[in-house]
């Protein structure tokens, strides 16, 4: 297939939703693409929408609610069909219009927002799907390009002052507070950016997956420009 993500060795190209939901992640794969060229227009989409809080949730009746040309009703049939097909699968997917996602201030020395490099964590096997329809698309990053923050001396110092506890609680400490799914980029690295359009399948960590969580991040907003985000 010829693909912009045929040479990455992280990725694993499928054409098919079935291929999607069914290939195994292995090896170094651990983010699976259902690699589609879309037809319509999802920008018309966000321009009729309304954002009413920084991260709006879209129904199915507001989309079926909007008036919409030949070219945006295309692009609406695209996003019902996927919000169908995943509901079918057994996941429950949300579309999103997003302005930006909350920031974390709390810490100058560590950030643990959606902006940062992160891991998703469940304690079920499950997996995480996204599909950027309009604006800034996501980004990936080989398990071997990232060191995790907590592994870090200076970061690991200062967390261990805000612990303030007994050492013997201080791994649990980071977990319940999510520091540990948290990742720095090591120098030259390499990330890939998942585009608009492509339905993605990521791994996440619980007890029965098979390869290493796939080490994600939010994209910085493009100024003015609203986000149409399929995640589940």
């Amino acid at each position: 297939m010829d693909n912009k993500f045929s040479d990455n060795s992280q990725v694993g190209v499928v054409s098919t939703f079935s291929e999607l939901v069914n290939t195994h992640f292995h090896g170094l794969i651990n983010a699976i693409c259902w690699h589609r060229k879309l037809s319509g227009d999802f920008e018309e989409i966000v321009s009729k929408l309304q954002l009413k809080e920084n991260i709006t949730e879209v129904s199915i009746d507001d989309l079926l609610k909007l008036q919409l040309s030949e070219n945006g009703n295309a692009a609406r049939e695209v996003i019902l069909n996927d919000l169908q097909l995943l509901t079918a699968f057994g996941a429950s997917p949300s579309l999103n219009l997003l302005k930006n996602y909350e920031r974390d201030q709390e810490f100058d020395f560590i950030s643990t927002d959606v902006y940062s490099y992160h891991v998703d964590r469940s304690p079920v096997g499950t997996d995480t799907f996204l599909c950027t329809y309009y604006g800034a698309a996501s980004d990936i990053i080989p398990n071997h390009q990232v060191e995790q923050k907590i592994l870090i001396p200076e970061i690991r110092e200062k967390l261990k002052e805000l612990h303030d506890g007994p050492e013997a609680e201080f791994e649990t400490f980071l977990k319940d507070c999510f520091f540990d799914l948290h990742y720095q980029p090591k120098q030259n690295a390499q990330p890939t950016n998942l585009g608009s359009g492509y339905l993605w399948r990521l791994a996440v960590d619980h007890p029965a997956q098979q390869v290493l969580p796939c080490v994600h991040r939010a994209p910085v907003e493009n100024d003015g420009e609203y986000r149409l985000l399929l995640i589940c």
